[in-house]
């Protein structure tokens, strides 16, 4: 199979670190010009430093769909019209259900979810005029099991699978598909801070595999579901968790 991308636009949320950053320097390392999209000040570093060249730095807030739509638009006008999007960027509030804030509630649905669409929108809109896209989305572990102190992810990251397959069934026709990618917790740097000690040992040995996902590992998933061969793979969602959501 071939992770070619040479003379495609890419376009990934989150891009300025974490699994958004390993996901656009894979897609780069295979040719694609990338357009990352973030609210981080970091952004234009991690552009930067990106392999290849012609990539563009798109500050945008995309819980707010005037700006996801300016940021595609944007993608156009100085790229050219993209073929694949990766919805990577997001947030997590974290707390006991009982005790979670309302505005945490609402700023991780707005995030994972809204912005997760209003991106597929914006970018499906091109995508079907042209008649050819990918569009990839991470979900979570979370969107199928229960996980303590997760409610507003988990509702975030479960409505992402919902609006994805109603999406797919609407796209499949015309060129575009669209799916989702599920981790267990990604070993990345935010993520050893937070999952230390006891509390990371725990949840390893939740794990099947006996470890977290390494982003190369999500990235290279990804790769494959945007690119040609996954022609006929629509309105999936395919868990990279180790084992986790099957015990």
């Amino acid at each position: 199979m071939s992770t070619d991308f040479t003379g495609q636009i890419a376009v990934v949320t989150g891009a300025a670190a974490g699994i958004g950053q390993a996901i656009a320097t894979h897609l780069a390392e295979c040719g694609a010009r990338i357009a990352g999209v973030d609210i981080a000040p970091t952004l234009a570093d991690a552009v930067a430093e990106l392999p290849g060249e012609g990539h563009l730095a798109v500050s945008a807030n995309i819980a707010d769909a005037t700006e996801a739509s300016a940021a595609i638009s944007r993608v156009e006008a100085e790229l050219g019209t993209p073929r694949i999007l990766v919805n990577s960027a997001g947030i997590g509030r974290f707390a006991p259900g009982e005790d979670l804030a309302e505005k945490d509630w609402g700023s991780t649905l707005a995030v994972n979810l809204s912005g997760s669409f209003f991106m597929a929108q914006a970018a499906g809109r091109v995508m079907l005029k042209s008649g050819y896209g990918r569009i990839v989305t991470i979900a979570s572990q979370a969107a199928e099991i229960g996980l303590a102190e997760h409610a507003a992810y988990s509702a975030s990251k479960a409505g992402v699978l919902g609006f994805t397959r109603v999406l797919a069934v609407e796209w499949a026709g015309r060129g575009v598909t669209i799916n989702t990618v599920s981790p267990t917790i990604a070993d990345t740097a935010l993520a050893r801070e937070i999952w230390v000690g006891e509390k990371g040992e725990t949840a390893r040995a939740m794990i099947p595999a006996g470890r977290f996902v390494a982003p190369e590992e999500i990235s290279s998933l990804v790769g494959f579901l945007a690119s040609e061969e996954s022609a006929m793979i629509t309105g999936e969602d395919v868990r990279i968790d180790g084992g986790r959501s099957v015990i």
